[in-house]
């Protein structure tokens, strides 16, 4: 394990990650969404007026607006921190270089992996003085605020895992971003379109065979929903929703328990396809 973490490529990345511009100004632009968003979002529900007031239901409302948000500029930001690891080193001609040290595949997809995971960790932790702000007001649980950060960081290691792979499997970096962002495309929009479909298409055939009083079972209408990040915070934030979604599937398996095997099991395979043909991509170059 220590030398998964404390090795030369993980060490060089975050050195390079840190210490550029690009970094930080990503960071600034990051913490200025957020910084629009809530103060916006105040002076509207204050009526633009500095005696206003802001209930904690407000706050509540304001604290599940923000954690979709910070949800969606995680997807959009990861690909482009991960997508590039490795066809970058192949495009600079680097990559015949680093292979030849004593680091094995693991450690330098692994290496590669965490420099991109700890500046996203910082972006998400630059961010928690705006969330501090929900707690002043009320109307959220800290179990609620550690839960959301816990499937961030859930999502974001499996979407680095993601870009990571296709960097590994492609030579260029614009093909590795492509891909990357299609499947997270895939993940956030096509899965609740098949969801939708499906559950459309269960109505159907339940009017269809007069059952209107029985519960369908829909074991993949549920499974599009499950793996859809945007419908877990909602279902995170508003438990009410997730039992409406269990009672229209027939399914009472909890909807955060297949969204993690699932992503797990993503990042697993993920890795394991990047480390096995990093070196199986450097001989059929050659």
């Amino acid at each position: 394990m220590k030398g998964f973490i404390f090795n030369p490529v993980l060490m060089k990345e975050l050195k390079l990650r840190f210490r550029a511009f690009k970094s930080f100004s990503g960071l600034m632009f990051y913490l200025a969404v957020l910084i629009i968003f809530v103060s916006g979002f105040l002076l509207v529900f204050t009526n633009f007026s500095v005696s206003g007031f802001f209930k904690p239901s407000q706050s509540f409302l304001m604290f599940a607006v923000l954690s979709v948000l910070q949800m969606a500029l995680v997807m959009f930001i990861t690909p482009g921190l991960t997508a590039g690891s490795i066809s970058t080193e192949r495009e600079k001609q680097t990559l015949n270089i680093l292979l030849t040290t004593t680091q094995t595949s693991s450690q330098i997809i692994i290496g590669k992996l965490l420099s991109s995971v700890a500046f996203l960790i910082l972006m998400l932790m630059a961010g928690l003085p705006l969330y501090s702000m929900v707690f002043l007001f009320g109307g959220v649980s800290p179990w609620q605020f550690m839960t959301m950060f816990f499937f961030y960081f859930v999502t974001l290691i499996a979407i680095g895992s993601i870009g990571i792979m296709f960097s590994t499997l492609t030579k260029r970096t614009i093909v590795s971003m492509i891909a990357t962002y299609g499947s997270m495309i895939f993940l956030g929009g096509i899965t609740l379109f098949f969801f939708f479909i499906g559950f459309y298409l269960d109505e159907i055939m339940t009017v269809q065979q007069n059952t209107q009083n029985l519960n369908s079972f829909s074991p993949f209408t549920y499974f599009w929903a499950c793996i859809n990040p945007g419908v877990l915070i909602f279902t995170l934030l508003y438990p009410e929703l997730r039992n409406t979604l269990q009672l229209a599937v027939g399914i009472e398996f909890p909807n955060w328990i297949v969204y993690l095997i699932f992503y797990v099991l993503i990042t697993v395979v993920c890795l394991t396809i990047a480390i096995r043909k990093l070196r199986a991509n450097m001989k059929t170059n050659r």
